[in-house]
């Protein structure tokens, strides 16, 4: 019998993917998963679509992430002060009173 509850499918999804046991598998391995406890009929586009929307595995995957800039060597400084340099950090979630971003 094919499942058809939304919530609990949500569930198998989530168990499936995102729990401790699972650490974010791929798409191919999340849906082995899936098959072991259950069926649904649009479950290979459900699995997929759950994977592909998981922000954290975006965040990871290398496809997705920003490319970083060439590296350069840095002068020596003569003196203290003569060089400065500074590493940007962008786009960190805002703090709970929304007043910064760290």
């Amino acid at each position: 019998m094919a499942l058809t509850d939304r919530t609990l499918i949500q569930t198998i999804l989530h168990e499936s993917h995102y729990s401790v046991a699972s650490a974010h598998l791929s798409e191919d391995r999340t849906l082995e998963r899936v098959k072991t406890c259950s069926w649904w009929p649009s479950w290979n586009k459900d699995v997929a679509e759950y994977c592909q929307t998981c922000d954290r595995c975006q965040k990871a995957n290398r496809a997705t992430r920003k490319k970083f800039g060439m590296m350069i060597q840095i002068k020596e400084p003569k003196s203290p002060w003569e060089i400065a340099h500074m590493d940007w950090v962008t786009a960190l979630p805002p703090g709970a009173d929304r007043s910064y971003n760290a």
